[in-house]
């Protein structure tokens, strides 16, 4: 690979990696406040349901990027010389993508549907399980990024 081509693929993870994560950070630490402040749940449910299906679809293209980019790079440098922040940022970023997964194919759907049938309760249930597994993310990609850093050493 050459140097060029390397620089590129990281510039394509770190890309992927402000999207993903600043979208989340964005939402949990603004969006979410400044909704439950401003709005009740039937304004604020559809809201939700409206950002995610934005969000969502640059999320998953971000996460294939990350995905591909960052095992690309895994893969030329070696797993055995490869620092071991990399590969502890392989495997959360992994978990991080089956959560990503869940709330997307699994979670997302029903939280729409809820939202079109106007049943509120159901829809909030579903929302406070997507804010946790947020919360979860928030904090793996905290640790993800430690691993980054401290891997150049």
């Amino acid at each position: 690979m050459t140097p060029f081509m390397r620089e590129l693929f990281v510039l394509l993870h770190l890309l992927g990696a402000i999207t993903w994560v600043g979208g989340m950070w964005f939402a949990y630490f603004c969006l979410r406040p400044a909704a439950t402040k401003s709005l009740d749940a039937p304004q604020r449910l559809p809201l939700w349901s409206a950002t995610f299906d934005y969000f969502l679809r640059y999320v998953a293209v971000a996460v294939v990027v990350i995905v591909i980019s960052g095992f690309t790079l895994l893969i030329r440098t070696g797993f055995r010389v490869a620092p071991v922040g990399w590969l502890v940022m392989a495997a959360l970023g992994m978990v991080m993508t089956v959560i990503f997964g869940y709330v997307y194919i699994g979670l997302f759907p029903r939280l729409r549907a809820h939202c079109l049938a106007s049943a509120w309760p159901s829809a909030a249930i579903v929302m406070n399980d997507i804010r946790r597994l947020v919360a979860i993310n928030l904090v793996l990609a905290l640790c993800t990024t430690v691993a980054a850093v401290f891997s150049r050493y």
